[in-house]
């Protein structure tokens, strides 16, 4: 948090506009258009929000199936539970570790031959970095499926020099207090369409119609978010640039000082586009290191050091059990041995250099076999 956040919301007291709606709202959704390069957005409660708003405005009903990448945190598919559809999920690409388009496009032609195509994809770009678009985005366009980009990790990450969540139909933003810019809470939704915004903006807003009286002729959501919240917004969104370099530079120190231990490989960048490295993940390889996942996180918690696995796959999950999943057994390699390190904005050099001996000390000098 700076200096132009807390005028923002000062401004917000100052003109006792607190509800949901606002100055700062209205200048951040027209802020953020800018920033991304995008036509039009509302601002909203969560990511998820924005994803549910996504999915309703893509059509999809009870029974209705939704392709998912499968390696994501479960925010990304809850909405579609939400919608009573079936999730249906698609591995990752090794390249990226993002949805596989051949895997996709597998799936859409035999989803067509069998006359039931999904109403809707949901990519997720993951840990800041960037689907390799390009043929997932042609792929939809052919069957005619709607695209929903999650780019909740990915603010600020590019592809082929075009901001991810400006590819869809749709694009959904979170800004939660562990995302690269944070509103403490809160989410936005974009779209070329206006009338697409337009109506998720209703919906948010329990669905009322332009009248004097309220009226209602469907259902909706509370969903918007607060005008001192969009101020934060309105601050963090100044430096995102600077975040993303701190972030990347996290990134550039962790590989260069640990990427030559045996087993060890940090997230590949696709060179089609910019990650943010809104976490800096890798894999560690038991077999050469010496160690697994699970002791390596146990390692540097001792020395009260975070280490986290990354997400496990929506397909692995209890709550979709039984789900079909094109592939699986990529995403499911990535959790087993994936690992992410403290990436925070303000990691201070020396907080990464004790991250990274502590890193080194868990591999003793028995503890593996030379590559």
């Amino acid at each position: 948090m700076g200096d132009r956040e807390i005028h923002f919301v000062q401004d917000a007291f100052r003109t006792n506009w607190i509800a949901p709606v606002g100055p700062n709202v209205n200048a951040f959704e027209r802020e953020f258009c800018d920033k991304v390069g995008c036509g039009y957005a509302t601002a909203v409660s969560s990511g998820t929000a924005a994803l549910h708003l996504a999915l309703r405005q893509s059509g999809v009903q009870s029974g209705d199936r939704v392709l998912c990448s499968t390696l994501t945190f479960v925010a990304s598919v809850n909405p579609v539970i939400y919608q009573d559809a079936e999730p249906v999920f698609i591995d990752s690409d090794s390249r990226s570790w993002n949805m596989d388009p051949n895997l996709l496009e597998e799936a859409l032609r035999k989803s067509a031959a069998d006359n039931c195509l999904p109403k809707a994809v949901i990519l997720v770009h993951l840990y800041g970095q960037s689907a390799d678009l390009d043929p997932i985005v042609a792929l939809c366009e052919h069957y005619e499926v709607a695209l929903i980009e999650d780019a909740a990790e990915s603010l600020g990450a590019t592809y082929k020099g075009k901001m991810t969540g400006t590819f869809g139909t749709f694009g959904a933003f979170s800004f939660n207090g562990n995302k690269i810019i944070t509103t403490s809470g809160g989410g936005m939704l974009v779209s070329d369409n206006e009338d697409l915004v337009r109506e998720a903006y209703r919906l948010a807003c329990q669905a009322k119609e332009p009248a004097p009286h309220y009226e209602h002729s469907t259902f909706g959501y509370n969903y918007r978010m607060s005008n001192v919240l969009a101020g934060i917004g309105r601050g963090q969104l100044l430096t995102l640039e600077q975040k993303i370099l701190q972030r990347r530079a996290h990134f550039d120190f962790y590989q260069r000082e640990l990427g030559q231990l045996p087993g060890v490989h940090f997230m590949p960048e696709l060179p089609s586009g910019r990650s943010t490295r809104w976490l800096s993940c890798g894999t560690i390889d038991p077999r050469k290191a010496g160690l697994d996942r699970n002791t390596l996180i146990a390692r540097m918690a001792e020395e009260q050091i975070e280490c986290r696995p990354v997400w496990k796959p929506m397909h692995l999950q209890p709550l979709f059990s039984g789900r079909k999943c094109w592939g699986g057994k990529v995403a499911q390699t990535l959790f087993e041995h994936g690992f992410c390190l403290p990436s925070g904005s303000n990691l201070s050099e020396e907080d990464r250099q004790r991250v990274v001996e502590t890193f080194k000390g868990c591999f003793s000098s028995n503890s593996y076999s030379k590559e």
